[in-house]
């Protein structure tokens, strides 16, 4: 059997490593820092005490029961794709194949350790909900939740998440009938932070930051992050006893020797199909990968997943010898369901039209349904829908 060396156990590479062994034609071994799959959509409720870490996780060995691809607990320090190996941490791995999904690193701000992401290591969310915790119990305080930019590549940035967070923690706060203590702020660079969506989303936004009482500080780029707080290129200070910041992505500081070929942000070039420009039998997917595409497009999980399976369709045609291939960019999209606590907004947008529904309650529970999903296509317990 020929050997798939995946790197990277986010959506993308468990996509991936899944698609492949339904073939059951290749040795297929992938490589990851963590022994679980995270689940980062539904990471927005363990601050706020709706999941618990672990609801948040699916193991791999969990999966690998349906699916039994080798599994390798490691750190990729080198990649040398002209010599068909992969020097990590604790060994050297060879390959006839090989598909990059270790996800992408983040835009360095000054003062960035005075923050906290839910977008980070996944511990950081335990970290997250410590802290509001502590301010809970005060029964006080200032709460800044925000987004960065990578003018270079706006398909890095990473802003769902911080709305859904910031809602959660309004949500939360009401319930403990202690919302009227705290001053919550939403803060970004551009101007129209959330305008990817689509047409309708910044009204959407408008009336839903006016109605929890959440203020806005946006089109000020940021000058550094203190211990209290966000100072801006004017000099203007937002005071926090708590900030959360989203940076957007960069490509990955190993990829810089490994001489693949890079975009100006670092990120891997590649074509439709995933095939990395220059390398027959290497695919980037995921985040890791330069999209191409118009300038609302985003890297989102639903499309790591596409790219996923893309690239183990092309890898099984090239071994058959089929000319068939697979694309990624007739079906980018944005799909997201904005989750508020105790409801959400449904969010789609191609190239065609954009859609936004809100959905009071049941679109809580929706997204709720899609975490549940999501573990349960993964362990192959639950057929996968189309398009989903």
């Amino acid at each position: 059997m020929k050997k798939v060396l995946i790197l990277g156990g986010g959506f993308a590479g468990i996509q991936t490593a899944i698609e492949l062994q339904k073939k059951n034609i290749f040795d297929i071994t992938l490589v990851s820092e963590r022994d679980y799959l995270y689940l980062y959509p539904i990471s927005i409720w363990i601050p706020v005490h709706i999941k618990e870490f672990e609801d948040v996780k699916v193991k791999l060995a969990d999966i690998q029961k349906k699916f039994p691809f080798k599994f390798i607990t490691d750190t990729v320090e080198e990649i040398c794709p002209s010599e068909n190996k992969v020097i990590c941490e604790n060994g050297t791995f060879t390959y006839d194949y090989l598909v990059i999904a270790f996800g992408s690193d983040k835009m360095v701000h000054k003062g960035i350790s005075n923050t906290l992401s839910i977008c980070a290591k996944p511990e950081m969310s335990l970290l997250i909900r410590d802290k509001i915790d502590a301010l809970v119990r005060n029964k006080t305080g200032k709460i800044a939740i925000g987004f960065g930019g990578n003018p270079k590549d706006k398909s890095a940035v990473r802003g769902g998440p911080a709305f859904e967070l910031i809602f959660n923690i309004h949500h939360y706060l009401k319930t403990k009938k202690i919302r009227e203590n705290f001053e919550l702020t939403f803060f970004a660079p551009m101007d129209e932070p959330g305008a990817k969506m689509g047409k309708g989303a910044l009204p959407l936004l408008d009336k839903m930051f006016s109605k929890y009482g959440i203020r806005k500080k946006i089109g000020k780029k940021i000058k550094e992050f203190v211990s209290d707080g966000v100072i801006f290129e004017d000099d203007s200070k937002l005071d926090s006893d708590l900030v959360m910041f989203i940076p957007a992505g960069t490509g990955p500081a190993l990829l810089k020797n490994s001489k693949l070929p890079l975009s100006d942000t670092g990120f891997i070039k590649i074509d439709d199909t995933c095939q990395v420009s220059g390398f027959q039998n290497v695919f980037a997917v995921g985040d890791i990968a330069s999209m191409e595409g118009e300038d609302w497009i985003a890297k989102q999980g639903h499309i790591a997943e596409l790219m996923g399976r893309n690239a183990a369709f092309n890898i099984v045609g090239m071994e058959k010898g089929s000319n068939k291939k697979a694309g990624y960019k007739k079906h980018l999209s944005i799909l997201c369901v904005m989750d508020t606590g105790d409801g959400a907004a449904f969010i789609f947008r191609n190239s065609k039209r954009s859609i936004i529904i809100p959905m009071p309650v049941i679109g809580h529970w929706l997204k709720s349904g899609w975490g549940i999903y999501s573990r349960y296509t993964k362990l192959g317990l639950f057929p996968r829908l189309p398009g989903l």
